[in-house]
Order: C-alpha cells, then structure tokens, then sequence
C-alpha cells in the first residue's frame, strides 16, 4: 500500500535543501500561526515530573476537561495519537467494509480503509461548485448505497470531513444532523472529521446530542498548535467509543501532551487571539492571492486556502520552485477530484505570508515571459 503523503516533513525538506529546521517557511501543514497557548507551552515547560511514570491510559483529566468544555460526559471521549490514529482504528473497530467519502478530501480515510482490505468510493464536489459538499445530493441518495452495486458490499459508513481539507469548504451544522438521523435509521455509521472545525464552531454538530451511530473527530494539532505533540479525540455514543478504544494501543498518548491539551483547551483568551487573527489575515491573503494574474482561490472557513494556479502553471512546479527557496506549501495535484494546478497554502504570520506573495508573484511573472 502506498502511504499518502502529508505536508508538514519539514526534516526530509531540511535534510534535502541542506538548511536548519528554522530556516523553512512550511505553509504544507496549517498550524495555528500564533502557536501554542503559553499556558501550554508552561505545562510543555514544567513536566519533567509526568517522565518518571507511565501516562494514564485512560486520559481521566483530559477527558473530563473535555466534557466539561462541551457539556458531555466524559464516557462520550476517547482520546487518541492524533485524530489520524483514530481514523485508522475506525474500519476495524466499527467493522466497516465500504466506505463512502465526500472528496475531493483527506486521503487518510481511503488509507485507513485499505490497511484492512476494505473498499471505498467516492462523491466529488464540483469546482464549478466552488467545492461546496453535495450533502443534499447525498442524503438524497443514502438509501441507494445500501443496496449492492458491481458486486461490492453496501456502503455502511460515510465520511465526511468539516471544514473540508484541502478546500476549506463548510456544511451546514443543521444539514449535517439532518444527514446524521437518516443515516442512522439506515443503519450506516456517520463520521465526521471536524478537525478544523475551531476556526468555525458554528458549523459544528457537537453542542448538541448525537446519533448513535454518529461519531465526531476533533484534533489538538490546528488550531492548538501541538502537531509534535500528538493528541486527537473522537466524541460519540459511549459504547461505541469504548469498542473503539479496545483497538487501541496502551499508552497510546504521551502525559505531555495530555496535559498540554487541557491547559489548552481551557486557555480562552488565547482561542479568541487566534480566531481575531485567522479571520483578518485569511481575508488579507485572499485579497493577495486574487491579485496573481490567472490564479483562483476558493472560500475558505479554516486556517488555509485552496489557490489554483494559472493554466500554464502546473502546481509540480511551482512546489519545485518554491521549495528551492526554503518555502514549503502543499501539492494537491494529485488529490482526487482536484486538478494539477491545484496548491494548498496554510495561513501563517503576516510577514511570512507577504514572502509567499512575493514569491508566488515572481514565479508567475517569470512563467508570463
């Protein structure tokens, strides 16, 4: 099986360019610009103690931290080495054998789905769309996937990923509850990966009950600003996440980072520092990236944007470029349902962000000539 690539290897792109870590500009992983909340990096800074003994493997004061935040109970959690290892104990725990994506999207839960020989298929938004998810189309048709086509099990769980990666694209919370319930009377497991979902609480399905057949996925890697650290969680009926759990390794997250995670969580002032940011630069860089002659970019409600670039331009190559001048950004050319002039660009600092402009503006210039 070939493993999907990822942005965010600074190492393998130092080790190539033959720089330090710190002289790479890396817009390929969309990590909160402003870093870690100092509460945080205080409990980064003061945990020598948590070294000496195993970590809790059941995350009590994380969880529960978690349920007070929500108004949940803390049975409803289970914590995980990054949202990723949870999507990948997902087929196995829930016995998935077809799954249903809504791309173009994360290329994780077709990697998930093929470690354990199961199948996966497909709904494409539209560019003409703005890759806004068809989730009424899909709801429509839910019933349809039932039923056995070319020989293939029934598809019996759907993905859906909320604001979707790569294209920063929203649904409705209410449609998406809407879509829960009919899945659910059909007996198909709903899963929803609201990994960047901070950035846009509002789209969110969580403040309110879930189906039971209805399991959300959240991550401490975005908008916390812990990717090193390695802490996710899914949110769902407590049976399901105690069959989930049982697939779990022991020990799978570190006492740093659950400690770390909840100081976070419970950091207020810095989640609104971090939302005022997002929204003022995003809308900046917008502005900046329309001002590319023939580029396009897409609505975005997270910390990235989706820019396809002009006709001649193949995004292979402006990667290229752009990674010879330390400046990471992600190559989606190859994701399925977008096309080859297609980049990702996180949302970084203002100064950092205006090198990007400059950069991608000579680079489009020179390809004019």
């Amino acid at each position: 099986m070939k493993r999907p690539v990822h942005g965010g290897d600074v190492y393998a792109a130092a080790r190539e360019l033959k720089r330090d870590v710190r002289q790479l500009l890396d817009f390929s992983a969309s990590i909160n610009p402003l870093g870690p909340s100092a509460a945080a990096w205080r409990a980064i800074k003061e945990g020598s103690e948590l070294l000496s003994h195993y970590p809790d493997p059941a995350c009590r004061d994380l969880r529960q931290a978690l349920a007070t935040f929500w108004d949940r109970s803390p049975e409803e959690f289970l914590i995980g080495n990054g949202s990723t290892e949870l999507i990948h104990l997902l087929p196995e725990a829930l016995q998935i054998r077809h799954l249903l994506v809504i791309g173009p999207t994360f290329s994780e839960y077709a990697a998930a789905m093929a470690r354990v020989g199961g199948q996966i298929s497909s709904i494409m938004a539209r560019r003409d769309d703005g890759y806004r998810p068809p989730l009424e189309q899909i709801m429509n048709d839910l019933g349809k996937f039932r039923n056995t086509r070319n020989s293939r099990p029934p598809v019996d769980a759907v993905m859906l990923c909320n604001p979707n990666s790569p294209t920063g694209q929203v649904c409705d919370a209410d449609m998406v509850r809407k879509w829960a319930r009919r899945a659910a009377r059909l007996g198909q497991w709903c899963l929803v990966d609201e990994t960047f979902a901070e950035y846009c609480e509002e789209v969110s399905i969580l403040p309110e009950d879930l189906p039971a057949q209805t399991l959300v996925l959240r991550s401490f890697t975005k908008f916390y600003g812990l990717p090193g650290l390695r802490v996710g969680y899914a949110v769902g009926n407590p049976k399901v996440m105690k069959r989930l759990g049982a697939h779990q390794p022991p020990w799978s997250v570190n006492m740093l980072a659950q400690r770390a995670a909840q100081l976070a969580l419970e950091d207020k002032r810095h989640s609104r520092r971090s939302l005022r940011f997002m929204e003022q630069e995003r809308s900046r860089c917008v502005q900046g990236l329309m001002r590319l002659p023939g580029c396009s970019t897409f609505p975005s409600a997270a910390n990235f944007l989706l820019l396809e670039l002009p006709a001649r331009l193949k995004a292979m190559r402006v990667v290229s470029a752009l990674r010879r001048q330390g400046i990471l950004v992600r190559d989606c050319s190859q994701v399925p349902g977008l096309n080859d002039r297609s980049i990702r660009l996180a949302i970084r600092s203002r100064a950092d962000n205006d090198r990007l402009l400059s950069s991608l503006s000579e680079i489009i210039g020179k390809s004019r000539t």
